[in-house]
């Protein structure tokens, strides 16, 4: 089973000077091939947790497996086996995004096609423009790239969105689904994106996993009592059941057909998220 895993973690645990812990005991499995979701709001843990599994911070205690290796000793090899989508292309503004992509290229034993990977992230049509120039869309189109020049295994993905308006989430989220075979974890303040791109989503509170489970699985969502809603002859109705199909198929046949305003809801993967978080401030 370890070798179908991606990310194997136990008992996690980072603190950091004057006694503030920021994971506590977090265990987390990723199988090769998914898309997980990491959530919860700030000061949860995330980026402790996904620096670590990363490489770039020390866990204070517990095991950690990355593509089968222990970050902390991951040579070269390892690391030509890990993207991490930076937050800018910084220096290389003044550069094409043919020529930054090219040069990240070199950093690699054996990797992409640049023109290729370019196609891919949907920038061909920008190869010449300088990096500087590109909408904030296209730029974090050219930071995935960056991430995946080098053919890698497993693709970290740190709240990719942020500042994104509507229309350009939809199409980076449309990028991402296109990496599909690719291990991707993935953190996000926007619930909705988890929803639409995650296989299974983890919600960190307090610096310790709260639940582990598919999207509409989670904190038994499928399994919750429905609303129905309903406008009947003296006006609006609800009632929570856990049998709507029973309630839906009274109400139809005392109407006699339709039902006039009839709505059937669970609660959302928002509601989920704030229950599990507790008290904690969501971002």
């Amino acid at each position: 089973m370890a070798g179908d895993l991606a990310i194997e973690v136990h008992g996690l645990r980072k603190a950091y000077p004057g006694g503030v812990v920021a994971v506590d005991g977090v265990d987390l499995s990723v199988p090769r091939g998914e898309v997980f979701a990491l959530l919860g709001p700030n000061g949860a843990g995330k980026t402790t947790t996904v620096e670590i599994l990363e490489g770039f911070r020390r866990p204070d205690a517990g095991s950690v497996r990355v593509l089968g290796t222990d970050p902390r000793h991951g040579d070269d090899a390892w690391r030509a086996r890990v993207g991490i989508v930076l937050q800018g292309t910084g220096a290389f503004d003044d550069l094409t995004v043919t020529e930054v992509v090219r040069h990240f290229a070199r950093f690699y034993p054996r990797p992409d096609d640049p023109a290729a990977v370019i196609e891919r992230v949907g920038l061909a049509a920008k190869r010449k423009a300088r990096a500087r120039t590109l909408s904030g869309g296209q730029k974090r189109r050219l930071d995935v790239a960056l991430g995946i020049i080098g053919r890698p295994e497993l693709l970290f993905l740190d709240e990719p969105t942020t500042g994104f308006d509507p229309e350009a989430r939809r199409e980076f989220w449309a990028l991402v689904k296109d990496l599909a075979g690719t291990t991707i974890l993935l953190t996000t303040h926007y619930l909705d994106e988890a929803e639409t791109l995650a296989d299974r989503v983890g919600v960190l509170a307090s610096g310790r996993m709260a639940a582990v489970a598919a999207p509409a699985d989670l904190g038994d969502r499928a399994a919750a009592p429905a609303t129905v809603r309903w406008i009947g002859p003296d006006g609006p109705h609800a009632t929570v059941t856990d049998t709507p199909t029973a309630v839906v198929a009274e109400l139809a046949a005392r109407s006699g057909g339709e039902v006039p305003g009839l709505t059937v809801t669970r609660p959302t993967l928002e509601d989920v998220y704030l229950k599990l978080i507790g008290d904690e401030e969501p971002s």
